[in-house]
């Protein structure tokens, strides 16, 4: 035989080689078959570009709106402009793309809103789901863990929490705390965290102490035990990465809730503050912008709809984003 020949041979049968397809498939690790997953979904992928780029929206807001969103235009004050496209008439003045959305009716410009609206849309939403988190996993995990009487007497914490209303809560939580300096942190930033994160990190425990319960009874877990594991190692070597999974899922599916939670409350009211001045981080709301907007809409659209759609595109995002994690941490989808 030829040396061309056996070297031709070896080439094709040295991938068939079980070993050498269990080394291959041994490198692959648990996230990098999920992210390969995630990139296959195109739908999730187009979400993680849209909030990759609000993100860069966010943090360079001062340099991409073109005016102050709370500083007003005298010139058109005390009534609307048009959007820049379109014409005058009676009751607004002419679209200008100096004001590709117009203005509202103090002459402050709606884009530049609409962009610096996208600071709180996305804190409001990353920050409860933080807490909840700090909050949900370890009670989860305590209670899953150590059961018996420490197990329902969580439980049974964790059911009334639930049984709370949610709405009634931050009605409450505003009435009492609104007016005061705390309540006034950030224009009722800090009140809006504590009040989405204290009420809703139920559904995290229950997920967690039903994944816990699961995973404390696989074989790697009474391994560990037997071999004179600590019950914190046990927890955070074994129990908590194979619950990472659903923890993930459920992270993503939080955001857009707490997104939605926030507008809707500052349209009832009840919400955060407005604030005037020029150099405030985080002027603006796109919450505020729909309650300024629904008042204004035969004469301005814009003040209603940008905000509107704002809020639906970024809670799709997260949406897609959460079914493709779901997707892709699914594992029997690694197989």
């Amino acid at each position: 035989m030829s040396q061309a020949t056996m070297t031709l041979a070896t080439e094709t049968a040295a991938p068939t080689l079980p070993g050498a397809l269990g080394a291959v498939r041994a490198q692959r690790g648990l996230w990098s078959n999920a992210w390969r997953q995630f990139r296959r979904n195109k739908l999730a992928m187009a979400g993680l570009v849209y909030l990759t780029i609000l993100t860069f929206v966010a943090i360079f807001a001062p340099a991409i709106a073109p005016h102050n969103p709370v500083q007003s235009d005298l010139v058109v004050a005390g009534k609307y402009r048009n959007a820049a496209w379109i014409q005058t008439d009676n009751v607004k003045t002419t679209g200008d793309w100096n004001y590709p959305l117009g203005t509202d009716s103090n002459g402050r410009d709606v884009f530049s809103r609409l962009v610096y609206g996208t600071r709180i849309s996305l804190v409001v939403g990353f920050i409860p789901m933080l807490v909840i988190m700090f909050i949900g996993i370890p009670i989860g995990l305590l209670a899953g863990f150590a059961g018996g009487p420490l197990d329902n007497a969580l439980m049974r914490l964790t059911d009334i929490v639930y049984a709370f209303p949610a709405l009634l809560f931050f009605i409450i939580m505003q009435i009492s705390f609104g007016d005061t300096e705390f309540g006034s942190l950030l224009n009722g930033l800090v009140l809006l965290f504590i009040t989405l994160s204290v009420i809703n990190w139920t559904s995290v425990a229950r997920l967690v102490r039903g994944d816990t319960l699961a995973l404390k009874e696989k074989e790697f877990v009474e391994s560990a035990r037997a071999s004179g594991a600590s019950g914190w190692r046990q927890i955070s070597r074994h129990i908590l990465p194979n619950a990472l999974g659903p923890i993930i899922v459920a992270g993503a599916f939080i955001v857009p809730g707490a997104i939605i939670a926030e507008a809707v409350l500052t349209y009832l009211g009840i919400g955060l503050r407005p604030d005037v001045n020029l150099d405030a981080p985080f002027p603006t709301s796109w919450g505020q912008m729909i309650q300024a907007g629904q008042s204004a809409y035969r004469v301005q659209p814009w003040l209603l709809v940008a905000p509107s759609l704002a809020v639906a595109l970024i809670t799709l995002s997260f949406t897609f984003i959460g079914d493709g994690l779901r997707d892709a941490l699914d594992p029997r989808d690694q197989l």
